[in-house]
This record gives structure tokens, C-alpha cells and sequence, in this order.
């Protein structure tokens, strides 16, 4: 379907593209008027702007959205991954062929839906995917009632709603997906996330740090690649030219790093993008029209082996002369699924459990190899050489595999965890050493587990009937029997149950989710799927309830843990890990972490992190607190903490998740009273939303939630009521001397929950708004003469004799 765009050219559609279409299949102008149709030699003419009620329909995924040059189209995109799990909704380039047709950004990140969806330009403007089996909304763009009128696919990729005046509301170059395009920024914390083959999010990620440095990680705890300074900088932005330079710019608008693309001195009319991958590197691309591909410029790792878990789990990257090549790293190998992707490049399956070796097991020597963990915390480094470095991991149970430096250096690393990867090449120093089973025909050759020596035992025993037959004694012989036969009848029921009780020891170690030792550390950020099994054992019965759902655990590692179980649960197993795999890739300061999930018919799990100092109701209203001063620098920091949790999940997430529950039981205080808030984004699993059942958005109601929490905050009272001016008290000469250094901040946070109440919700501000006034690099007026509270805001402002506050 082709929109409408700025001094657009002529552009001519076949007559047959006529035939079964409506009129609003055919072209508008800005307004949404039906333009006259030209006929120009059997075709027509039209502009490329999209009025509201615009529609593309994934049942026919040939109707294209272009750009004014013909160079961008919109639309439901075949997936480019190999996957076919669905399709994609997005940008991409309008080239030709399906190699060509890259997409540029995503709708929701790139989540996959069915092609029985909808892309549709609302009518009360705004952007929504939606569902229409089931009437859920995979994505919207959040602007309606913001005087949106119409949709411009622009030249140069990027897709702008604009209102009444043609000013931008709302744009696809603010919120990026894995793809920077020329003209295109990137400001912290936005990044860039590599597209996956397995889910929506990747574990890959392009980020600009809080002072302008750029680097890949992996998971949010391995950096692999990063822009090196040699000097402090102040860097703003990061940024690609038309020309194919990547630039790094301070406030000033200085370059203070920069790369380009090999083909940086031709023509600007090149096309070019940066795109961080599926295999975690980020390429500059550059567009060459006689072979008709995309050639890359540039790339941040030359080595691509040099890309943590470059090969994926049990997999190891080395070079051929055909480049980088992944292999497993052994053929001792199970069909056991784990929670953790598999290689990208074959996927090696995981290697038979170390306690299952019946035979034994011996150490694999790998040569010019480094092994490493997909989680490093569990590794750990200490000095040996060589030789007792494979000594040290042999005769270690928890032990899976070691390297030794041979650079000189003397350093033997541990690995403790079966998650392994690694890489290896002919400039490596190093040497490692892998735990595998001996295969039955082997134990002759190799080095069995000292536990199963068959030999020992049939020499022990030949020596004994040989002492018997030598003596020539029956009774003795008969007694001996007796006695042998007792003795290795009792010795085989210990064994039998020392055995058991091995095997149920292990089995729970390595059941109870992310293992023992160590692995639930607090930098640990995969989200796992337990069985009802793993929770009930992490709950010790779920012995410890704190409310009528919640209940706190012990992890293996004597830190807490929190199960939060769910009543009712209306979403679908698939939508139901939709939402926790979103909500899980949150990370921000003042977010509970996500840790886990169970999924059963009877049982609907959510794992937390534990936080130590409980809900900010009971900090609020605890007898001990009110006899104390009020800390009124404690109770703005708070609300201050709380207003950038909800900004993260309302606009820097990669779609917007509404809180749906605010309130201040769900605010918790750690024991530094770091503001951390829980149960967000949860409301979608446990009702269906209408669009009869309420005149609000969620994001909408989280903002009219949000203020009336603020009002509690600083009343100090539950029941605010419907005009805080009774709730207004004279602050003594003691408490005015108190705040006269921090009135601005109380007068601020004043006027800005008022604001947030505000009916009807247009007046109400984002998050981030809210953010930058609770900051004070924002000012705030006085809410609308017609507010329910306005009483309050008088009385706060007027009486400059007696300080008065909404506290």
C-alpha cells in the first residue's frame, strides 16, 4: 500500500492493482481526502502519506508502504533469519531481491506474529499491531489524542507521525531497533539489540554508556569490544554520516572517535547502514548497485571468534581459510534440551552429564584452545602449571574444565559450569582440557574414576580363594564364603544407597535453577523456566509466606529469593512467555529483576529478587517513622527513584510495558533504600483488556496512579480524599527550617502529581517529563483552575508567611 509523503514525485501503479480495491485501498492526500485518480498510459499517479484508518493486512504480505524514493517500504516481512516462526512488521529496504531487502527497524523489536494481524494508523492516532484472532495488541506507539494526523515513510528510512502543523510527534529514529541509518543517533542508554533466531531479544547488544563510551556485550556482563579512550570525553552522541563515517560527538559537537567505511570517499547518494548482527558484531553495510548486494564496509571484531559465545553453547570457533568455522566440542553429546540458545552454526547438543559416565571418565587435551563459561562468574583463576592444572580439574568434582596459560603467565582457570564455549587458533597460547565419559571399549586404555576398578576387585578376590583352596580347609573355605558373601552383600546396599542419595544430591543441585555454588550470584540475568518441583524446592515447601501469593526461599548460595504465585492467569503458555521474556530483558536500578517463571496448568510462577526493607507503605505509615522528623530529601528521592522505573518501561524499553498495578505496596526499599519497583507489566496475564471496559490507556492510568501515590508520599496519609486542602498542615518553626533548603524540590513534586491527576488524560505528563521536573531541570505551572485540587495549589503558593505543603 503506498502513502503519502513531502514533494513527492510522481509515482505509477498498474491498472489491474485496481481491481477489488476500495476506495480507501486507493491514494489520499494529507487530510485523508480521496485524491483524483490520473490515468497516464494505463497507470496512475499518487502521493506516499498514509491518512488515519490506514490498514495492511498480513494475509497479503505483497501490499508495500513506500517511501517517496522508492527506496524504504513498510510492511509484513518475510522472515531473513530462517526462522518461520511467523513474520515481522517493519521497515525495510525496497531493493529487489529478498537478500537486499534488509529491514531497517521493527515493530516491537522484532517480535513474530501470524498473518492473521494487523498493522493499522488509528484513528485516534496512533500505530498498533494487533492480533485479530484474539484482539491482543503486540505494539502500539502510544500517541493517541496527541493531534496526530497523518503518516510519512520518509526518504531517508525514517517514519514520523505528524500533527495538525506537520510537527513530529512521534518517530521510528528515536526508538532503534538493531539498525543505525544515516542521519540517525543513538543516546544513552538507548542501544542497538542484534536480532535472534530464537526469541525477540538477543543476547547481543550495541550500547553508548553514560560518558559516550561504545561497546558490544554479551548479557549485560561481558564486554568484547569497546571504543578505547586515552583521554576523558564528554561525548553526547554517536551517529552515521551519508559519507559512511560512524562518529562519536561531544556537546560541543566535536569528533572525539570515529570509523569509516572503506567506501567512505564515494558518493553520499551510497546507500549505508550499521547493523549489529546475529552473531553479535556490528558492520558498517554500503549498497553495490551493479552486483545488486550489500558489501560490509567495516566491522567492530576482525576475529569474529573474538565475539563471546561467538558458536553458542558446547561449541568452539576456530579459522579456516574460509573464515570463521564453529564445531562441538564433543561427540559425547545428549539430546537433553536446556533453557540456553544452542550454537548458532549447528547446534551442539549438550554433553552427557559427568555423574552418568558408567565407565569412568578421562581429560580431552585441546591444543591452541581457551574454554570459557557463558556465565564467567563461575570460573575462576589460579597459579599452576600445566601439568597440575589438568591434575587439579581431574581430581576436582565440580571441576568440568580447565585452561592453562602457557604465555609464561602460570594461570590455571577453573570452569565449574557445563555451559561451555570457546575458541581456538594458531596464535593462541594456551592449552585446555575437557572431562569426558570412556566409552566401554576404552577402559583398557584409559583413565577410569579410581571409584570403578574392575581389575582391583578381581585380584582381591582371586587372592582370597586362592588362600582358601591353598589351606585346604572346607570349613574355613565355608566360613569365609559366608563372611565374604555377608560382607559384599552390605557393602553393595551402602553402596546401592549412598548412590541413591548421590544421584537425588545432584539431581536437585542441578534441577534447583542456576545450579549451586555460585551460579544464583546477583549478576546473574538469564531468565529460566522451573518445573513446580524446582520452586517448591527453592521454597522449602513454601514454608515462608510474606502476603497471601508471595512467599520467600533460599537460594543454594544462602541469599533469598521471592515466588510470587499467580491466581488467575487468562494469557496462553505462548503469550504468557511473551510477556516474562519481556519482562525478564528489563534492567534498570529501580526494577525488581525477573530471575525465573513456572508455567504448569496448576501452577502460575513468577521468581524476584528479595529485597530486604519491604514495601514503602510500611516504611510510610510505620509508627517509629511518623514519631521521627520527616526526611523530606528521603521521601523526594524516593519519588524521584520510582519515576525512572516507570520512564524506563514506558519509553526506553524496546516496546512500552504498562506498570498496570501501581501502588505502594508494590514500591520496595533495599537496605540502602534504593527505590525498587515490582509487579509491572503483569496486568496483561491476568485480565483481558477491552476497549469498553475503561476510558484510559494503561500507560495512562499508570501516570493517574502515579500521581496519587505521589500525593500519599507527601500527605504521609492513605486516603488522600478528594481535596488534599484539608489535608494541608502548618509545618512548625523547626520543620520550616528543616525544608526552607529543599522547598523548591516539595513544590515541584507538588504541582506535578496534581498534574497527573488531571481528568481527562491528555493533560497529564510522561514519565519522562515527570523524571525531569522531580530533577528540577524542568519547570512546572500551576495545574488548570478547573482541578479537583487546586485548593491545595493555592494554599501551597499564596501563604508566604506559614509554609504549607502537600506533605
Amino acid at each position: 500500500m503506498h502513502g503519502y509523503g513531502r514533494n513527492q514525485p510522481k509515482t505509477k501503479i498498474p491498472i489491474k492493482h485496481f481491481k477489488g480495491m476500495s476506495f480507501r485501498d486507493l491514494c489520499f492526500d494529507g487530510t485523508g481526502s480521496i485524491l483524483a485518480v490520473i490515468l497516464v498510459l494505463g497507470s496512475m499517479r499518487c502521493v506516499f502519506s498514509v491518512p488515519l484508518g490506514f490498514e495492511i493486512s498480513g494475509y497479503d504480505r505483497a501490499q508495500k508502504w513506500v517511501s517517496e524514493n522508492g527506496v524504504f517500504g513498510f510492511g509484513f516481512i518475510d522472515d531473513y533469519l530462517g526462522n518461520d516462526d511467523g513474520f515481522v512488521v517493519g521497515i525495510c529496504y525496497n531493493l529487489g531481491g529478498k537478500g537486499a531487502n534488509v529491514p531497517v527497524w521493527t515493530v516491537g523489536g522484532g517480535a513474530r506474529v501470524s498473518d492473521n494481524s494487523t498493522f493499522m494508523f488509528s484513528m485516534d492516532g496512533k500505530l498498533v499491531l494487533i492480533d485479530n484472532l484474539n484482539g491482543v495488541v503486540h505494539w502500539s506507539s502510544n500517541t493517541s489524542d496527541l493531534g496526530v494526523q497523518n503518516a510519512t515513510l520518509m526518504n531517508n528510512g525514517n517514519l514520523v507521525l505528524e500533527g495538525n502543523n506537520g510537527e513530529v510527534v512521534w518517530e521510528s529514529f528515536n526508538s532503534p531497533t538493531n539498525t543505525l541509518l544515516p542521519g540517525q543517533s543513538l543516546h544513552f542508554p538507548q542501544s542497538l539489540r542484534a536480532p535472534s533466531t530464537h526469541s525477540v531479544s538477543s543476547y547481543y547488544s550495541f550500547v553508548i554508556g553514560r560518558f559516550g563510551e561504545l561497546a558490544l556485550v554479551w548479557e549485560d556482563n561481558v564486554t568484547y569490544w569497546s571504543s578505547h579512550f586515552t583521554f576523558p570525553v564528554d561525548a553526547k552522541e554517536v551517529r552515521l554520516e551519508a559519507d559512511g563515517v560512524l562518529r562519536l560527538v561531544d556537546t560541543a559537537g566535536a569528533t572525539v572517535w570515529s570509523k569509516s567505511s572503506e567506501d567512505f570517499r564515494e558518493s553520499s547518494e551510497v546507500l549505508r547502514h550499521v547493523r549489529i548482527d546475529p552473531d553479535g558484531n556490528l558492520r558498517m553495510y554500503y549498497w553495490d548497485a551493479d552486483l545488486h548486494l550489500w558489501n560490509v564496509g567495516w566491522q567492530a571484531v576482525e576475529n569474529q571468534c573474538n565475539v563471546f559465545a561467538s558458536c553458542g553453547l558446547y561449541s568452539i570457533c576456530g579459522y579456516k581459510s574460509t573464515g570463521a568455522v564453529c564445531d562441538c566440542l564433543s561427540s559425547d553429546s545428549s539430546n537433553k534440551e536446556t533453557g540456553l540458545p544452542a550454537s548458532r552454526s549447528h547446534g551442539c547438543k549438550k554433553m552427557v552429564d559427568l555423574g552418568n559416565c558408567k565407565m569412568g571418565f578421562s581429560m580431552t587435551v585441546l591444543k591452541k584452545t581457551v574454554l570459557y563459561g557463558l556465565y564467567p562468574p563461575h570460573d575462576f583463576d589460579i597459579m599452576l602449571n600445566q601439568e597440575a592444572c589438568k591434575d587439579y580439574c581431574s581430581n576436582s568434582t565440580s571441576c568440568i574444565a580447565s585452561t592453562s596459560r602457557n604465555d609464561g603467565s602460570g594461570l590455571c582457570t577453573i570452569k565449574r559450569s557445563s555451559f561451555i564455549s570457546g575458541y581456538q587458533g594458531a596464535s593462541v597460547s594456551a592449552i585446555s582440557f575437557l572431562k569426558v565419559c570412556l566409552a566401554p571399549q576404552a577402559v583398557s586404555t584409559g583413565k577410569a574414576n579410581p571409584d570403578v576398578n574392575v581389575s582391583l576387585v578381581s585380584s582381591s578376590l582371586g587372592h582370597s580363594l586362592s588362600y582358601v583352596y591353598s589351606w585346604k580347609n572346607f570349613v574355613v573355605a565355608v566360613a569365609l564364603i559366608v563372611l565374604l558373601t555377608v560382607f559384599a552383600f552390605l557393602i553393595l546396599e551402602l553402596s546401592v544407597f549412598w548412590f541413591v542419595h548421590w544421584r537425588r544430591k545432584v539431581r536437585n543441585q542441578r534441577t534447583i535453577p542456576f545450579g549451586k555454588d555460585t551460579q544464583m550470584n546477583p549478576h546473574y540475568s538469564a531468565l529460566i523456566r522451573l518445573s513446580f518441583e524446582e520452586v517448591n524446592e527453592l521454597m522449602d515447601n513454601f514454608r515462608d509466606q510474606l502476603g497471601p501469593t508471595v512467599f520467600k526461599g533460599l537460594r543454594p548460595n544462602k541469599t533469598s529469593v521471592i515466588a510470587k504465585a499467580l491466581s488467575t492467569v487468562v494469557a496462553s503458555e505462548r503469550e504468557f512467555r511473551m510477556v516474562v521474556s519481556t519482562l525478564g530483558g528489563t534492567h534498570h536500578k529501580n526494577l525488581v529483576r525477573l530471575k525465573g517463571f513456572c508455567f504448569e496448568p496448576k501452577h502460575k510462577i513468577l521468581l524476584y529478587d528479595y529485597i530486604s526493607n519491604g514495601s514503602l507503605e510500611n516504611w510510610l505509615f510505620n509508627p517509629k517513622q511518623k514519631e521521627n522528623s520527616v526526611n523530606w530529601q528521603q521521601k523526594l528521592d524516593i519519588a524521584l527513584g520510582i519515576a525512572r522505573a516507570l520512564a524506563y518501561l514506558h519509553s526506553e524499553c524496546q516496546q512500552c510495558i504498562a506498570h498496570g498495578n501501581l501502588k505502594l505496596n508494590n514500591v520496595l526499599l533495599d537496605e540502602n533504600f534504593t527505590v525498587k519497583v515490582t509487579d509491572f507489566g503483569l496486568q496483561c496475564l491476568i485480565e483481558k483488556e477491552t476497549a469498553s471496559s475503561c476510558s484510559e490507556s494503561s500507560p495512562e492510568r499508570d501516570i493517574y496512579m502515579f500521581g496519587k501515590m505521589l500525593l500519599q508520599i507527601l500527605l504521609g496519609k492513605r486516603d488522600i480524599g478528594d481535596d488534599p486542602h484539608r489535608s494541608v498542615e502548618a509545618i512548625n518553626q523547626d520543620q520550616k527550617l528543616q525544608i526552607s533548603c529543599m522547598w523548591d524540590g516539595i513544590e515541584r513534586a507538588s504541582r506535578i502529581a496534581l498534574w497527573c491527576v488531571q481528568d481527562p488524560p491528555f493533560l497529564r505528563p510522561s514519565f519522562k517529563e515527570v523524571v525531569k521536573v522531580l530533577e528540577g531541570t524542568l519547570s512546572v505551572d500551576r495545574p488548570p483552575p478547573d482541578t479537583a485540587f487546586r485548593k491545595a495549589v493555592q494554599s501551597v503558593e499564596e501563604d508566604n508567611t506559614e509554609i504549607q505543603v502537600v506533605s
